[in-house]
């Protein structure tokens, strides 16, 4: 069916757009996805290292079904966003589905800044998100965005105004917005 092909395809174009290869260690933060870090589990393999940090424990429980039903293994961590339980620069790669648009400010910054303190030096922060709707879309969706985020630059800026250096988004394709931000070289 063509609704199933979308489906795959689209999970297929986010695991593309987030780059991962065998040995890296990848951070999922929230739980909008929980197949997405079961599949990248898959990726890293057994010398990488797949971890996602839930804030609730039936989250933490979605996660763990996912990675059960794809035979690997994800390090499952229920804390608040804003301090991952995880050593600072140890992971290469930080991806955050369907989430910052959605959170208060204050939040955003907390969990923005958390991923930067998890993230190696020149590793990668991703950020999923729907693309904005234009037209009557607008009218009809059910999205609950924060108002001033989008306004004031979406996710783009949020990475910039929390120390990601070079910022950029990478695609709009299918209805997702890929954005991308580098820890930098050295704290300022």
């Amino acid at each position: 069916m063509a609704i199933f092909k979308k489906f795959s395809g689209e999970s297929d174009l986010r695991l593309a757009m987030i780059g991962a290869q065998l040995g890296n260690r990848v951070l999922q933060i929230g739980h909008a996805d929980p197949n997405l870090i079961a599949r990248l589990a898959t990726k890293v393999g057994l010398s990488g290292q797949a971890a996602a940090l839930v804030s609730e424990e039936a989250a933490a429980a979605a996660v763990n079904r996912a990675a059960e039903a794809q035979g690997v293994l994800v390090d499952v961590k229920v804390a608040p966003l804003r301090t991952p339980p995880f050593a600072q620069g140890w992971f290469d790669i930080v991806v955050i589905p369907e989430l910052i648009g959605h959170m208060r400010p204050h939040e955003r910054v907390g969990a923005l800044q958390g991923a930067r303190h998890v993230l190696r030096v020149g590793g990668r922060c991703l950020v999923i998100e729907a693309a904005p709707r234009g037209g009557l879309g607008v009218l009809f969706s059910a999205r609950s965005l924060d108002p001033h985020y989008r306004t004031a630059g979406g996710a783009e800026t949020a990475l910039q105004a929390d120390g990601f250096k070079p910022v950029r988004t990478l695609a709009e394709r299918n209805g997702l917005l890929f954005t991308e931000g580098v820890n930098p070289d050295a704290v300022e």
